[in-house]
């Protein structure tokens, strides 16, 4: 990511930054530092066993100060961060976190989908905090929309994203409240959102509270079903995540019976934004898709012609 003006000071400024926490004395450090993501929305970097986030420019204090609080609270569930409050370094907000070892992404076998539902199922019978805002994740998808009507719009398969975009419930394309206004979710689940602590013996733990606020649980579970549902997740990976969430009591599906009534808008809704997003990049970057953005683009194409009532566009 090319950085002007003040953004350009964020990485350095931030590398200080976390030396001086890792290493409070005087005795100075020779670890190398690691930038982990370098993004408009969020850098990270890592020394030693701390890492510091810079967030995104327009991040709110109340409302990420109300998250770290959320995950300080339920340290069984969240990774906790190092401090409780975020900390102003020039035109961004930085928090800090223990490292933990992400999951291996060339092992997909050893997948810790068990891990994942159940530590959802825990955080989402837990009280939000008074003030929580709404969880991010239709506002992201809405923001996908935009980046592809901005990056592609004559993309041949522009039309059939916004088609099935367009038949989506209004609190799904973030133009209406939630239907759920008390229940805690991440609002970003996925593979990457896990992390063992301590180092590889740990616990997995979710991480990446930028998103976390009260809403419709099921958006947590429509990431992996909407990858089950294009056939990019395995029915057998599905099925155990899917057992899992139940075997914990999840309240977002229910524990017999079909559960796709309740996850097929969301599947839907996460659909659509990985579509939009391959195709935005995909044009930024001058290349074509690969066989995985293709199966969702395709499934967008099934999708804009029938409403979320009926679900054969989603075949199970």
């Amino acid at each position: 990511m090319t950085t002007t003006g003040t953004d350009a000071d964020v990485l350095p400024a931030l590398k200080a930054k976390l030396r001086g926490t890792a290493h409070p004395g005087p005795t100075p450090c020779s670890h190398p530092d690691t930038v982990l993501a370098e993004r408009a929305d969020g850098t990270v970097v890592r020394h030693e066993n701390t890492v510091a986030k810079a967030h995104a420019p327009d991040t709110d204090p109340t409302h990420l100060t109300l998250r770290l609080k959320v995950a300080t609270s339920h340290p069984d569930t969240l990774l906790a961060p190092v401090h409780p409050t975020p900390t102003p370094l020039h035109n961004r907000l930085v928090t800090f976190w223990p490292y933990g070892t992400p999951v291996d992404p060339d092992a997909p076998e050893a997948a810790p989908w068990e891990d994942a539902a159940t530590l959802l199922a825990r955080l989402h019978r837990q009280p939000p905090p008074p003030g929580l805002p709404p969880m991010r994740g239709p506002a992201k998808a809405a923001q996908a929309i935009a980046r592809l009507k901005a990056a592609a719009p004559e993309h041949p398969a522009t039309t059939s994203i916004l088609r099935a975009w367009h038949t989506l419930p209004a609190w799904a394309r973030a133009e209406a409240p939630m239907p759920d206004t008390t229940t805690l979710c991440h609002g970003d689940l996925h593979l990457g959102q896990l992390v063992r602590h301590p180092a590889t013996t740990g616990p997995w733990r979710l991480i990446d509270v930028d998103d976390l606020g009260v809403g419709v649980p099921a958006w947590d579970l429509a990431r992996p079903a909407a990858w089950y549902a294009c056939g990019l997740l395995p029915p057998e990976e599905w099925t155990r995540f899917l057992a899992a969430y139940q075997r914990a009591d999840g309240p977002a599906v229910p524990t017999h019976g079909d559960p796709w009534p309740v996850l097929d808008v969301p599947a839907r809704a996460l659909t659509v934004q990985t579509a939009a997003l391959a195709i935005a990049k995909s044009t930024a970057a001058g290349r074509s898709l690969d066989d995985a953005q293709r199966s969702v683009v395709d499934a967008c194409d099934r999708m804009g012609g029938i409403p979320p009532e009926l679900t054969d566009a989603f075949p199970k």
